[in-house]
């Protein structure tokens, strides 16, 4: 049978339940099967052992909402009309949900949410807030996946609060020893600063555990085999260089498919290839025998899971918008290489509100930047976090340099390759409908950038009184997904 003969009876099989479980604020480098030696995800490590797991899948976003719009539309940020952190999805896009329910599917949610009002209609249940999911959010999963009807085909999108700050402790798990920790870059080594990791992984052993009690159900009601779960991620976590950051810590999400009736001899594989979040609403439709709307710009990254070695697309994007602060970056994937655009590179990186402002402030943040402040001696990467101005473009080979610190866009040997992500940027950039506000049109920052005063009230100004990115080019209109 040959590869394409082999997805065709894939997708022509008996249709699955599927789960989709994401982590709010987790790196993909924060899970033990990904190589952190650290941290105790036994039960994400096992599943990965009998499925599949990418080491190249990433995220359209580098924070929650906007990165949860673009996955549950198949859409990148500034063709949702939702690419600024905090901005409600607007009603009339078509929702992987909606189109699953279209299909015959009982669809329920469990867990952050996030993305507004309107999506809550493509659902048949929606369990949200911090009453009913507890504070990892994730009380409701097992009482949803008990509660379903026994006789349809079922979707869940369960969506934990951890490893979100503020902390709360695990109160059925074994702490993490602060004392005992690799601290990743750039973190400073300070007491204050381990606690700060040791309180994050507790968070992530809570997570872990709660996937295991979704998979130990499954298999209870006798359904595991055919019921396919994807876990990954929203954004990077939440420390310096990571979530709100373009790097691979930023946007690289944990990518592991458990599904034994689809996986077969595959379980336990990995795939290197790229993939990306607007992918996942393509491949779940595709099971699903379901009609992927024009309004998705994913490719179903179905060829990956028969074969992994099958690349599907050469490129990935992700974009940075408003997030608490003015910004505007884009970024992308290419085999081993990393393309960075960044339209105001006056600003600082640091993200002060998490040092200066008193009901921010995060040790592992607070330490850096008093650091940082005394004329400590910096590493490379903590230079990078305070560089000022940054550059308008940056190039960075991966395989050889994956922190991301070695800049080889003005390396004369690079110049090809440097020209061609150029190019492509551009294209996509054209084809997408993304802008570039003007700046007197730009949301502010919700704090002051040096001392972390408040500066509006609520969690954005208002959408619609200022600029977003592809607002001008009415990019909510444009469906086609450039260059992949």
């Amino acid at each position: 049978m040959s590869a394409g003969q082999a997805i065709e009876a894939l997708a022509a099989a008996p249709r699955p339940n599927i789960v989709l479980i994401i982590a709010d604020d987790l790196s993909a480098s924060d899970l033990g099967v990904y190589g952190n030696k650290d941290v105790r995800t036994p039960e994400l490590d096992r599943l990965a052992g009998k499925g599949l797991r990418w080491t190249n899948a990433f995220l359209t976003s580098t924070v929650c909402s906007a990165s949860r719009a673009s996955i549950v539309t198949s859409r990148y940020p500034h063709n949702t009309g939702a690419a600024d952190l905090h901005v409600p999805l607007p009603a009339g896009l078509a929702t992987l949900p909606g189109q699953l329910r279209k299909a015959g599917y009982w669809c329920g949610h469990a867990g952050k949410w996030h993305i507004g009002e309107h999506p809550k209609n493509d659902y048949d249940v929606v369990n949200i807030g911090h009453k009913k999911n507890g504070v990892g959010g994730v009380q409701r999963w097992i009482p949803l996946l008990r509660d379903r009807p026994k006789d349809k085909p079922f979707f869940l999108w369960l969506a934990s609060y951890d490893a979100h700050r503020g902390w709360f402790p695990d109160a059925e798990g074994e702490p993490h020893d602060p004392d005992q920790l690799n601290l990743p870059e750039p973190l400073v080594d300070t007491p204050e600063t381990r606690a700060d990791l040791a309180a994050f992984y507790d968070e992530v052993q809570r997570l872990d555990r709660y996937v295991g009690k979704v998979v130990a159900e499954l298999d209870r009601q006798g359904v595991l085999d055919e019921t396919l779960i994807l876990f990954i991620s929203d954004n990077g976590r939440p420390f310096p260089r990571a979530k709100r950051w373009i790097t691979d810590e930023g946007i690289r999400t944990p990518w592991i498919l458990h599904w034994p009736e689809g996986l077969g001899s595959e379980s336990g594989g990995v795939c290197h290839q790229l993939v990306s979040s607007i992918d996942i609403a393509p491949t779940f439709l595709a099971l699903a025998g379901a009609k992927v709307p024009e309004s998705m710009q994913g490719l179903s990254f179905l060829p990956q899971v028969k074969d992994p070695e099958t690349k599907i697309c050469d490129y990935v994007f992700a974009e940075r918008n408003w997030q608490v602060e003015t910004g505007h970056e884009r970024t992308l994937r290419y085999k081993d290489w990393s393309y960075y655009r960044n339209a105001f590179p006056e600003h600082i990186h640091f993200g002060f509100v998490n040092a200066t402002y008193d009901r921010y402030s995060y040790p592992s943040y607070v330490d850096l930047w008093r650091h940082y402040q005394e004329g400590g001696t910096l590493t490379e990467a903590q230079q990078s976090v305070f560089l000022q101005p940054r550059p308008k473009e940056q190039l960075f080979n991966r395989s050889d340099d994956p922190l991301e610190l070695n800049d080889l866009a003005n390396d004369p040997e690079h110049q090809d390759i440097l020209l061609q992500l150029r190019k492509v940027m551009e294209r996509w950039i054209e084809e997408t409908g993304d802008t570039i506000p003007a700046r007197e049109r730009l949301t502010p920052d919700r704090h002051d950038r040096l001392t972390g005063e408040r500066l509006f009230k609520g969690m954005h100004p208002g959408h619609g009184q200022y600029e977003s990115a592809g607002d001008s080019k009415n990019a909510i209109k444009i469906d086609s997904p450039g260059p992949r």
